[in-house]
């Protein structure tokens, strides 16, 4: 047998959501077996009633359902995606230790997600504890905006530092860092982070001072399925004024926008901590025209008075007045950052938005130092050349400049201006769209090649991208060409905190950290 190329049988552990079990060697009439010799392995550490009722194989009824409910990117909802042969949904911590006692019992192979969404495929119950020490213990299969929502519930005046996208599972959002509008205030979700409990490669569920610093580190920041399986973290909210104030603003390129990106890159970075200002540059066709858009879309922790003030100050070229504003609480500029109208009800922050999904890829790149007027103006062409992919740009600066690189395994502080994602989406199934959406997005990021970080070309990990490297031998090596891209010299260390806690390279996926010696 070729240790490289033929894994065993593939579970795949989504929190909330499921454990998932498949390998493509086997037809679904093997499922039966793996299914019974899986619930009686459970069924020796918890009753066997408990563990027929979280396992589905292709049998059961509601497998698809399951299975298709928590895929976010439909490239990998199609008919030629390999399916789960078994889908196990923990609903207790003890069920999470016994997916992984009973998968290395039976030669099975864990994949971990926690039921929000990757954008390349790879990646326990849910719940939320409220202390009154303005901290929140937060289940790894919660979503972002379940976190929010509890958060307004139970305090108008805090709030916690992560995504806009209020689907995202915490279990991946704060294991690959973490960011939001509120990152050049108070950093990442990893900065806010004071404990954990994690399921090891043994069963044991483990506390911070349990796993040890080196283990706690590793899994804020350097991607927690590698390590292990995190049930919840706690996490340390923050203070929110009563009032902020958020607006959004677009410029064509006979609008100036060139000369109003040029300025954004250097205003965004260095302004007031409290304001963060994201750009969407997207080509459009406008009076028949193919031509390039931006979108400035801000958030400022304060009234809108001050934020023009500062504004004419700091960015005169922007031209914002108070009529371009909205005064708001945090929970409300929560929601319209995810595109809800001003006044929508906080609840809807609890809608999963199950079984939605487009066909997407994404990419990521680093700037650290402004792009020239030049620059921007070939890229304006390039972009509309292609038709369809759009960047955007989110402001780095004010607290990422205070956070050593090392602190967590994220390593991309100081020094850089801002991060770019490139984006597309489409609706039309196909490998032909596929190819075609793809390459675009291939040829951006090359063109952009002078413009971005060098030595190595970073990447953050939370945006997800087959591209910077994958591995099927977890070799150091392999491991190093993405390692390297997402983690800098924070790879050598995660490599180390590996070695120790997994040797066997029992938790692994394309892009997961090596032991320094793999054995599989």
């Amino acid at each position: 047998m070729n240790k490289a190329t033929t894994p065993p049988l593939l579970l795949l552990l989504l929190l909330l959501v499921p454990l998932v079990l498949f390998n493509i060697r086997l037809s679904s009439a093997a499922a039966d077996p793996i299914h019974q010799s899986l619930v009686q392995c459970f069924s020796k550490s918890i009753p066997a009633g408990e563990a027929s009722s979280i396992i589905y194989s292709k049998n059961n009824l509601s497998y698809t359902s399951v299975l298709r409910a928590y895929i976010r990117n439909a490239r990998f909802n199609t008919s030629s995606t390999p399916k789960p042969l078994l889908i196990i949904t923990p609903k207790e911590e003890s069920h999470v230790s016994a997916a992984v006692t009973c998968a290395q019992k039976l030669g099975f192979r864990l994949k971990i997600r926690s039921g929000g969404h990757d954008y390349e495929g790879l990646s326990p119950p849910k719940s939320q504890k409220w202390p009154c020490d303005e901290s929140a213990w937060v289940g790894a299969g919660a979503t972002v905006g379940e976190l929010y929502y509890n958060i307004w519930k139970h305090s108008k005046v805090h709030g916690f530092p992560a995504g806009v996208c209020t689907t995202l599972g915490i279990g991946g959002h704060i294991s690959g860092a973490g960011y939001g509008t509120m990152i050049r205030k108070y950093g990442l979700s990893v900065d806010h982070v004071v404990d954990a409990k994690l399921v090891d490669v043994n069963g044991r569920i483990l506390d911070r001072k349990a796993m040890g610093e080196d283990l706690f580190w590793a899994i804020r920041g350097g991607g927690a399925a590698s390590f292990g399986v995190v049930l919840a973290y706690k996490v340390k909210l923050v203070p929110v004024p009563e009032k902020v104030t958020v607006f959004r603003v677009e410029r064509y390129l006979t609008e100036n926008a060139t000369d109003i990106t040029f300025k954004w890159q250097s205003v965004a970075p260095t302004t007031d901590d409290e304001l963060f200002m994201r750009m969407l540059v997207q080509p459009v066709t406008r009076n028949k025209k193919k031509t390039v858009r931006i979108t400035v879309i801000a958030l400022y922790l304060g009234d809108s008075d001050s934020l023009v003030r500062l504004l004419n100050k700091d960015f005169p070229e922007l031209g914002i007045a108070k009529e371009n504003c909205n005064e708001t609480s945090w929970i409300d500029s929560v929601l319209w950052w995810a595109n809800y109208d001003l006044g929508t009800q906080p609840k809807i922050l609890l809608d999963r938005d199950l079984n939605d999904a487009n066909f997407l890829k994404r990419k990521s790149d680093y700037v650290q130092t402004p792009i020239p007027k030049k620059g921007l103006e070939s890229l304006w062409k390039k972009m509309v050349e292609l038709g369809k992919v759009g960047l955007v740009f989110n402001s780095y600066g004010g607290q990422m400049n205070r956070v050593k690189s090392d602190a967590t395994p994220f390593p991309h502080r100081a020094g850089n201006l801002f991060k770019i994602q490139y984006s597309v989406s489409w609706k039309q199934p196909g490998d032909e769209a596929v190819k075609n959406f793809t390459t675009q997005t291939k040829l951006l990021h090359e063109f952009m090649t002078p413009f971005v970080s060098k030595n190595p070309r970073s990447a953050y990990l939370n945006y997800r991208d087959i591209d910077v490297g994958s591995t099927n031998t977890w070799s150091y090596e392999d491991g190093k060409v993405y390692g390297q891209s997402y983690f800098n010299g924070n790879y050598e260390r995660l490599v180390h905190v590996k070695t120790a806690v997994d040797p066997k390279n029992f938790f692994r996926n394309e892009q997961s950290i090596p032991p320094r010696s793999t054995h599989i």
